[in-house]
Protein backbone atom coordinates (compact mmCIF):
# COMPACT_ATOMS: atom_id res chain seq x y z
CA UNK A 1 0.00 0.00 0.00
CA UNK A 2 1.29 3.43 -1.00
CA UNK A 3 1.46 5.92 1.67
CA UNK A 4 -0.37 8.89 1.49
CA UNK A 5 2.78 11.20 0.72
CA UNK A 6 3.60 9.23 -2.39
CA UNK A 7 0.29 9.33 -3.65
CA UNK A 8 0.42 13.10 -3.42
CA UNK A 9 3.97 13.07 -4.92
CA UNK A 10 2.85 11.17 -7.96
CA UNK A 11 -0.24 13.19 -8.53
CA UNK A 12 1.87 16.61 -8.40
CA UNK A 13 4.09 14.74 -11.26
CA UNK A 14 1.40 13.67 -13.36
CA UNK A 15 0.16 17.59 -13.04
CA UNK A 16 3.35 18.82 -13.54
CA UNK A 17 3.38 17.10 -16.79
CA UNK A 18 -0.27 17.15 -18.16
CA UNK A 19 -0.51 20.89 -17.70
CA UNK A 20 2.64 21.93 -20.03
CA UNK A 21 1.16 19.39 -22.44
CA UNK A 22 -2.50 20.36 -22.63
CA UNK A 23 -1.32 24.67 -22.84
CA UNK A 24 0.93 24.20 -25.62
CA UNK A 25 -2.36 21.46 -27.50
CA UNK A 26 -4.31 24.86 -27.19
CA UNK A 27 -1.72 27.21 -27.88
CA UNK A 28 -0.88 25.30 -31.07
CA UNK A 29 -4.78 25.31 -32.02
CA UNK A 30 -5.13 29.20 -31.60
CA UNK A 31 -1.82 29.35 -33.79
CA UNK A 32 -3.10 27.30 -36.05
CA UNK A 33 -6.85 29.23 -36.46
CA UNK A 34 -5.29 32.58 -36.88
CA UNK A 35 -3.07 30.92 -39.48
CA UNK A 36 -6.61 29.84 -41.02
CA UNK A 37 -7.87 33.12 -40.53
CA UNK A 38 -5.18 35.31 -41.85
CA UNK A 39 -5.65 33.52 -45.21
CA UNK A 40 -9.30 33.55 -44.74
CA UNK A 41 -9.19 37.55 -44.78
CA UNK A 42 -6.36 37.66 -47.52
CA UNK A 43 -8.75 35.69 -50.05
CA UNK A 44 -11.80 37.45 -49.05
CA UNK A 45 -10.61 41.02 -47.93
CA UNK A 46 -10.40 42.42 -51.59
CA UNK A 47 -13.88 41.48 -52.39
CA UNK A 48 -15.90 43.54 -49.53
CA UNK A 49 -12.89 46.32 -50.10
CA UNK A 50 -11.21 45.84 -46.78
CA UNK A 51 -7.47 45.45 -46.17
CA UNK A 52 -6.96 43.43 -42.85
CA UNK A 53 -3.62 43.88 -40.90
CA UNK A 54 -2.52 41.82 -37.82
CA UNK A 55 -2.22 44.04 -34.70
CA UNK A 56 0.72 45.24 -33.39
CA UNK A 57 -0.64 44.49 -29.73
CA UNK A 58 -1.59 40.60 -30.06
CA UNK A 59 -1.16 37.70 -32.93
CA UNK A 60 -4.24 36.62 -32.45
CA UNK A 61 -6.33 40.15 -33.92
CA UNK A 62 -6.96 41.26 -37.40
CA UNK A 63 -8.15 44.70 -37.83
CA UNK A 64 -9.86 46.35 -41.17
CA UNK A 65 -11.32 49.67 -42.09
CA UNK A 66 -14.18 49.44 -44.26
CA UNK A 67 -15.34 53.09 -45.85
CA UNK A 68 -16.53 52.41 -49.18
CA UNK A 69 -20.36 52.11 -49.53
CA UNK A 70 -21.48 53.25 -46.72
CA UNK A 71 -24.14 56.17 -46.48
CA UNK A 72 -24.82 56.66 -42.69
CA UNK A 73 -21.17 55.31 -40.89
CA UNK A 74 -18.30 57.09 -42.21
CA UNK A 75 -16.22 54.11 -41.49
CA UNK A 76 -16.61 50.33 -40.01
CA UNK A 77 -13.63 49.50 -38.09
CA UNK A 78 -13.37 45.17 -38.04
CA UNK A 79 -11.68 43.83 -35.23
CA UNK A 80 -11.34 39.92 -35.71
CA UNK A 81 -9.85 37.91 -32.44
CA UNK A 82 -8.69 34.32 -31.86
CA UNK A 83 -9.31 33.79 -28.58
CA UNK A 84 -7.55 30.85 -26.46
CA UNK A 85 -10.62 29.54 -25.90
CA UNK A 86 -11.51 28.29 -29.72
CA UNK A 87 -13.71 30.88 -31.16
CA UNK A 88 -13.50 33.53 -33.18
CA UNK A 89 -14.94 37.02 -32.81
CA UNK A 90 -16.40 40.09 -34.82
CA UNK A 91 -16.57 43.29 -33.26
CA UNK A 92 -17.70 45.62 -35.70
CA UNK A 93 -17.25 49.35 -34.28
CA UNK A 94 -19.21 52.01 -36.60
CA UNK A 95 -17.63 55.49 -36.98
CA UNK A 96 -19.99 58.10 -37.11
CA UNK A 97 -18.74 62.52 -37.07
CA UNK A 98 -15.35 61.45 -36.28
CA UNK A 99 -15.62 58.55 -33.65
CA UNK A 100 -16.96 55.81 -31.80
CA UNK A 101 -20.49 56.04 -31.35
CA UNK A 102 -20.73 56.14 -27.68
CA UNK A 103 -24.16 55.76 -25.58
CA UNK A 104 -23.13 58.21 -22.82
CA UNK A 105 -22.58 60.52 -25.81
CA UNK A 106 -25.40 60.18 -27.33
CA UNK A 107 -28.43 62.93 -27.33
CA UNK A 108 -30.71 60.30 -26.40
CA UNK A 109 -29.09 57.41 -24.53
CA UNK A 110 -32.13 55.63 -23.53
CA UNK A 111 -33.52 55.51 -27.19
CA UNK A 112 -30.11 54.02 -27.98
CA UNK A 113 -30.23 51.56 -26.32
CA UNK A 114 -33.59 50.68 -27.06
CA UNK A 115 -32.79 50.67 -30.47
CA UNK A 116 -29.91 48.42 -29.95
CA UNK A 117 -32.05 45.55 -28.21
CA UNK A 118 -34.58 45.56 -30.81
CA UNK A 119 -31.86 45.50 -33.74
CA UNK A 120 -30.81 42.22 -31.60
CA UNK A 121 -34.30 40.62 -32.38
CA UNK A 122 -33.84 41.38 -36.11
CA UNK A 123 -30.69 41.24 -37.47
CA UNK A 124 -27.88 39.04 -38.25
CA UNK A 125 -25.08 40.33 -36.44
CA UNK A 126 -25.92 41.30 -32.84
CA UNK A 127 -25.50 44.54 -31.46
CA UNK A 128 -23.90 45.85 -27.97
CA UNK A 129 -21.34 48.37 -26.31
CA UNK A 130 -17.95 47.73 -24.60
CA UNK A 131 -16.90 48.93 -21.57
CA UNK A 132 -16.02 52.09 -22.85
CA UNK A 133 -19.71 52.56 -24.04
CA UNK A 134 -18.92 52.37 -27.87
CA UNK A 135 -21.58 50.18 -29.48
CA UNK A 136 -20.55 47.47 -31.92
CA UNK A 137 -22.17 44.99 -33.46
CA UNK A 138 -20.53 41.44 -33.80
CA UNK A 139 -20.60 37.19 -34.47
CA UNK A 140 -18.82 35.12 -32.82
CA UNK A 141 -17.81 31.42 -33.98
CA UNK A 142 -17.26 28.62 -31.83
CA UNK A 143 -14.68 26.10 -33.36
CA UNK A 144 -15.39 22.80 -31.97
CA UNK A 145 -17.18 21.24 -35.65
CA UNK A 146 -14.12 22.93 -37.35
CA UNK A 147 -12.85 25.83 -39.08
CA UNK A 148 -15.92 27.33 -40.62
CA UNK A 149 -14.59 29.48 -43.84
CA UNK A 150 -18.31 29.46 -45.59
CA UNK A 151 -19.88 31.07 -42.01
CA UNK A 152 -16.73 33.16 -41.95
CA UNK A 153 -17.20 34.64 -45.77
CA UNK A 154 -21.04 35.19 -45.14
CA UNK A 155 -20.26 37.24 -42.22
CA UNK A 156 -17.68 39.30 -44.09
CA UNK A 157 -20.28 40.16 -46.76
CA UNK A 158 -22.75 40.92 -44.26
CA UNK A 159 -20.92 43.51 -42.66
CA UNK A 160 -22.17 46.19 -44.93
CA UNK A 161 -25.25 46.01 -43.97
CA UNK A 162 -24.67 47.62 -40.43
CA UNK A 163 -24.42 51.17 -42.28
CA UNK A 164 -28.00 51.06 -42.68
CA UNK A 165 -28.95 50.28 -39.06
CA UNK A 166 -26.34 53.35 -38.03
CA UNK A 167 -28.86 55.55 -40.11
CA UNK A 168 -31.86 54.56 -37.72
CA UNK A 169 -29.89 54.98 -34.62
CA UNK A 170 -28.87 58.75 -36.14
CA UNK A 171 -31.79 60.07 -34.13
CA UNK A 172 -31.02 58.75 -31.02
CA UNK A 173 -26.98 59.67 -31.43
CA UNK A 174 -27.46 63.03 -32.70
CA UNK A 175 -31.27 63.98 -33.17
CA UNK A 176 -30.28 63.83 -37.23
CA UNK A 177 -33.25 62.68 -39.05
CA UNK A 178 -33.14 59.28 -40.98
CA UNK A 179 -31.86 58.96 -44.58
Amino acid sequence: MKSPWMIRLLLFITVLIAVPAVYGQAEATQEKTRQRLSALLERVGPDIKVEFKPSSKSQFVFAGMMREGLANAESLEIIVTVTEDQTIRFRVFPKYKGGYINIDKAKNSPALLRKLVQLNSSTFLFWGADNDGDIFTGYTFTLESGFPDEALKIVLSSIKNSDKFVGEMKPSIDGAGTP
